[in-house]
């Protein structure tokens, strides 16, 4: 891991509204490392599907949604001015749309399907290529980079979880109940865990970080701890 030369994949996956993109996001920062929200790629799928009227849960649209994903490019760009990532479909500007409630709805719905698994694997495959990437998902560390170097599964309890992203829509002026945005939470985490096509789960050789009672710079200096720890046990 310190060799010369050596690129370092990090995986963080855990549940929605764990604060996962925020600690990747963080970590590429400080490190240096590119960094790839796979969660902002579903909801680009999800978001173009809907624009097309596709039913993703219905086979009769299936031809149609593979020719979508033929046609489909996803990309991330630092704003120049907030200094954040966006999200891009096809060079146009989509951070907003995909936080809709919803993207978020039909999200889990999409992101079950074999066909846009197995085409954003291999997008999130090629972003990486030779240079250190953070990827922030829900199976990273076991289906996209089951060798990756650190493994993180990220958590945090479902009220703890529903504030965050209540406040977060709240923030990009979306409108949502509280109770509507927990629920959405719960459900998704369900569809989440029970999905056939690489379900969320820890992998094995993953430490996890509950964030229900942390700040972000307790999660920062724990990371950095056990970073430090991995860089030098190798």
């Amino acid at each position: 891991m310190t060799g010369e030369g050596k690129t370092i994949i990090i995986a963080v996956d855990g549940y929605s509204s764990s604060g996962k993109s925020t600690f990747a996001k963080a970590i590429a920062q400080r490190l240096g490392f590119i960094y790839i929200d796979s969660g902002a790629m579903y909801r680009a799928v999800t978001l173009a599907c809907l624009r097309e009227g596709l039913d993703p849960a219905d086979n009769r649209d299936k031809d149609k949604l593979s020719g979508l994903l033929e046609r489909i490019d996803i990309s991330f760009k630092i704003n120049s001015i907030s200094g954040d990532y966006e999200t891009h479909l096809n060079y146009e500007n989509i951070e907003k749309d995909i936080r809709s409630i919803e993207v978020s709805e039909m999200v889990s719905i999409v992101s079950k399907i074999k066909e846009v698994r197995d085409k954003m694997v291999l997008f999130q495959r090629k972003m990486a290529g030779r240079k250190s990437v953070v990827m922030d998902g829900r199976d990273i560390g076991t289906v996209v980079f089951p060798d990756a170097d650190i493994k993180i599964f990220m958590t945090a309890s479902a009220d703890v979880r529903a504030r965050r992203r209540y406040r977060e829509l709240s923030e990009k002026g979306i409108k949502a109940g509280f109770g509507e945005v927990k629920e959405n939470l719960v459900q998704r985490d369900r569809m989440d865990e029970t999905r056939s096509e690489s379900p969320l789960k820890k992998a094995d050789d993953a430490v996890t970080l509950d964030t229900s009672n942390m700040t972000q710079e307790e999660q920062m200096e724990w990371f950095l701890d056990h970073f430090s720890e991995k860089l030098f046990s190798e």
